[in-house]
Formats: C-alpha cells, sequence, structure tokens
C-alpha cells in the first residue's frame, strides 16, 4: 500500500497482515480520490475506523489541512502513528486511540469536518450507528461530504429518514462506496 499523490507521493505505508483491517487496494483508493479531489484543499479531513491510516493519509498529501485518525485497534493505532511520522504528515493530524462514537462525543463541539470518510467492519451496522450520530451532531460543516465504504449488499434503506440523500454511488467488485450529504434545507 503506497501513497498515490501529492507531497507523499509513492511511499510505502505499513499495515497490519492479516484480516484485522482491510487496507483499500490503491486502485479503489486512486478512484475515490479522483472524485474528491475538487474538495480536498485545506479541507478538516476525518478518518473513522482508520486501519493503518492510509486514506487520511492520502488526504493530508493532496492539501488536506487536518486529518483526525480514530482507530481503536492498538497495534493499528502504532501503525499510523508510524505512518504518519514516515510520510512527515504527523503535523497535521490528530490520532484517536478509541471506538468511533466515542470519538464522535469527545470532538463535539471543538471540531467540524468538511469530509468524513468511514470503514468499518461489515455486516456490523456500525456506519447506521456513525450516521445517526452526524444527521444531529455540530461536527458537520454545512456542506460535509460522507464516504461510506461498505460490502456490495449493505443496505441504506434508512439515510433518508435520517435526513440524508446519496450524492453518488460508486461499486467495485466486493465493496462500494457511497457519498452521502444531508438534504439542503
Amino acid at each position: 500500500m503506497r501513497v498515490i499523490a501529492g507531497s507523499a507521493k509513492r511511499l510505502q505505508l505499513k499495515s497490519l497482515e492479516g484480516l484485522e483491517t482491510r487496507p483499500t487496494t490503491d486502485r479503489i483508493k486512486e478512484t475515490l480520490f479522483n472524485i474528491l479531489q475538487p474538495y480536498l484543499c485545506d479541507c478538516e479531513f476525518l478518518d473513522l475506523f482508520s486501519g493503518s491510516g492510509g486514506i487520511g493519509i492520502e488526504a493530508l498529501s493532496r492539501g488536506a489541512k487536518e486529518a483526525v485518525f480514530v482507530e481503536k485497534n492498538p497495534r493499528a493505532m502504532e501503525y499510523i502513528k508510524d505512518n504518519l511520522t514516515y510520510t512527515k504528515l504527523d503535523r497535521q493530524a490528530v490520532v484517536m486511540g478509541t471506538d468511533a462514537l466515542s470519538a464522535l462525543h469527545r470532538m463535539e463541539g471543538s471540531k467540524r469536518f468538511d469530509i468524513v470518510f468511514m470503514d468499518p467492519p461489515y455486516q456490523n451496522e456500525l456506519e447506521k450507528q456513525v450516521l445517526e450520530y452526524l444527521a444531529t451532531s455540530t461536527l458537520l460543516n454545512e456542506e460535509a461530504i460522507i464516504i461510506v465504504e461498505a460490502s456490495l449488499d449493505t443496505d441504506f434503506s434508512y439515510l433518508g429518514d435520517l435526513g440524508y440523500i446519496i450524492d453518488k454511488e460508486k461499486k467495485y467488485k466486493t465493496n462500494k462506496h457511497l457519498f452521502i450529504e444531508k438534504k439542503k434545507a
């Protein structure tokens, strides 16, 4: 796994071996960031369920002002810290070693994000819990984009009830990215 573009272009990142994390492949990451590129400059980026930190690091490398990394696995947290130091992006990063909902509660009132990316373990409805929380939170800027990486069969029929719309959906072989926004008033 490597950084695709920006200030840390081509640098290799460390990631956990095995099935504890599912690093996003370079090809999928490139597609994702081709879509996000117009929104990255000076944005506040939240990387939930960060794994090795590859998505947040890519965002920083491509111009995000700051990225917050949330990962509860202590071994993965060490990889995130090592990767941030190696890419020299650690000064623009906040690393939180806790579960996603606890992190969101802690940041309430002190942070606001332009882009939220989450890649939770599949089939646990963790993305639904986060989206329910964010629906009434002050953590999102008015034009915020939420990207959820999920299995192809994950049900998102509840989004309208929470006040969201799907702006875009990108399907791959085994998973998909949903680009979600709050409905405009």
